[in-house]
């Protein structure tokens, strides 16, 4: 197939949206397809590898406030009859328009496209989409011209069908499976005589929880004096958190900074507990998929996005979220229980195989060809 791959959200910038759109990207062009991958870029440097998938690049973006943080995205218009053209001239087989409703790349995309459009949701919020509800009468246009719904939890599907009703396929993201599954060297802060607990995630945004695993970290560190917290992830602690650790004392937290794609699968295999204090506003559970191929148990927040993706007691354990003192619970009873810790990471691996890659890629060519083959393309608003 010929495929254009479509992406709100600025691809000189790392994004959860922007890693499965490439990685999707990838794994197709590993099969044999023709991708092309369409999106805001600023500078028109991409900080992704997408081998010989070509990047048409639509301008520069603005930060945008969605779900809890901050995504860049087009709001301009200019580009509109650059994306129209692309769109008609290259005859694509399929248009997949990820976050298809997102002003205003995705939406004009959903707009024009001439081609069959699948779209892909990935949002999720346990409160009212305030920007859906305010834009409902524009953005009912593109969900309309929609051939096909993907979201990528039940989550997501049930956030989506709240303000767009509609027949929505669950293919969730997928992970590099061999790529955490495979010995990685053990990075270097951590000790062979500790138990140690990692984190991962934009510190600055309160909605990751750093705050509560402090929290809980301070009550346990002097019943286990072998207990230590590596702390990985971009940016500075919030201001809570920080208040945490002046208030409580806790000085020996190691912040190792942005951890790469390269190092990643160490710190997860090596790390006796995982720990995922996220406090919502997850529509899948990336983080928790890649620990589970690591090996490594989980302790994580019983969110809607996380519950989509584990089993309290079987890969890890789900707490009560916001509540240093579950996740203190948690963390302690897995070290008194180093049996149930191993049989955790060994579960954990064999459920993560489910969203290797190539078996993502798989199911989305399956609706691609079901839905090529049940719904026809609505007329575009716009013909050149």
């Amino acid at each position: 197939m010929k495929i254009a791959m479509v992406s709100p959200y600025d691809f000189a910038i790392r994004g959860g949206v922007q890693t499965h759109v490439v990685e999707l990207s990838n794994a197709l062009i590993d099969q044999g397809h023709d991708v092309r991958v369409l999106a805001p870029c600023t500078g028109n440097e991409s900080v992704y590898d997408l081998r010989s998938a070509p990047l048409e690049t639509f301008g520069r973006t603005v930060p945008f406030v969605t779900a809890g943080s901050v995504a860049r995205i087009s709001l301009s218009i200019w580009y509109q009859r650059k994306l129209m053209s692309v769109l008609e001239d290259q005859n694509f087989d399929v248009v997949h328009i990820h976050e298809p409703l997102m002003p205003m790349f995705g939406l004009m995309a959903s707009y024009y496209s001439p081609s069959p459009t699948v779209g892909t949701f990935h949002a999720f919020n346990e409160g009212p989409g305030r920007g859906y509800i305010f834009w409902k009468p524009v953005l009912k246009k593109g969900a309309v011209r929609l051939s096909g719904r993907i979201a990528v939890s039940e989550p997501a599907r049930y956030f989506a069908n709240r303000y767009f009703p509609g027949d929505y396929t669950i293919i969730p993201n997928g992970v590099h499976y061999e790529h955490f599954s495979t010995h990685a060297p053990k990075p270097t802060v951590y000790k062979e005589d500790a138990i140690n607990l990692f984190f991962v995630g934009r510190m600055a945004e309160k909605r990751k929880g750093l705050k509560y695993l402090l929290g809980a970290y301070s009550r346990l560190k002097w019943r286990y004096p072998r207990l230590r917290l590596i702390v990985g992830g971009s940016g500075v602690p919030d201001r809570d958190s920080y208040g945490m650790m002046g208030e409580r004392g806790i000085d020996d937290v190691i912040f190792v900074g942005p951890v790469s794609d390269d190092d990643l699968p160490g710190y997860y295999q090596h790390a006796d507990i995982f720990c995922a204090p996220n406090t919502g506003k997850e529509s899948f559970g990336m983080i928790v998929v890649e620990a589970m191929a690591a090996g490594t148990p989980v302790v994580a927040s019983n969110i809607p996005g996380f519950r989509a993706v584990m089993q309290d007691g079987r890969q890890g354990l789900l707490v009560e979220p916001k509540s240093e003192r579950a996740i203190a619970t948690a963390i302690e009873r897995m070290i008194q229980n180093p049996g149930d810790r191993t049989l955790m990471g060994v579960n954990g691996g064999t459920s993560a195989r489910q969203y290797n890659w190539p078996r993502i890629a798989d199911q989305v060519l399956s609706y691609y060809e079901s839905v090529l083959q049940r719904h026809p393309v609505p007329p575009a608003l716009y013909r050149g």
